[in-house]
């Protein structure tokens, strides 16, 4: 069996997941894990597959959604591209008034103090933002990142706050 990552992308529709599901299921394939949303009226989906089928051939599979506006690509993971989490969870938000720059900031100050970003997602409501991140921190570098944090809200004009993330329930 192989590992694969895969993407759909294109404008949403009601069974695009149905559709995706079903040519992966004929060709043996597995989803373990994915994640999907609709992003202002486009369909976005990534997800790691288990399949007996290379991955020309899951992409070839694939291929007739093109005729619904959908675009999908297949690469294989290899054992070594997964790592492992370093550090502990954390959830970080965000909000305030939309800014040019808000991400690039604050994913910054992520970066430079060694976290990983494992989910993120945004949201513009009128002119409010939102930005809600799980990352994985060392611990030793917690108040260092909380300051540079705040210090980053200030200049943006935002609230920030990063907090523990308790452990996901089943």
């Amino acid at each position: 069996m192989r590992e694969l990552a895969i993407t759909v992308i294109g404008r949403d529709r009601p069974g695009i997941v149905a559709d995706v599901a079903a040519a992966l299921s004929g060709l043996g394939a597995n989803l373990t894990d994915s994640t999907m949303t609709r992003l202002r009226g486009h369909f976005a989906m990534t997800l790691i597959c288990t399949s007996p089928a290379a991955p020309a051939e899951v992409e070839a599979a694939l291929a007739s959604l093109a005729d619904n506006g959908l675009l999908a690509m297949v690469r294989p993971v290899q054992p070594d591209d997964i790592t492992a989490p370093t550090g502990e969870p954390y959830l970080l938000t965000v909000h305030g008034a939309d800014r040019l720059g808000i991400v690039a900031a604050v994913t910054r100050v992520l970066a430079d103090a060694g976290g990983n970003i494992t989910d993120l997602s945004t949201r513009l409501s009128g002119d409010l933002y939102l930005l809600v991140a799980e990352v994985d921190l060392a611990p030793e570098a917690v108040d260092a990142v909380t300051a540079r944090l705040a210090e980053v809200g200030t200049a943006l004009g935002v609230g920030v706050t990063l907090r523990p993330n308790e452990a996901d329930l089943l």
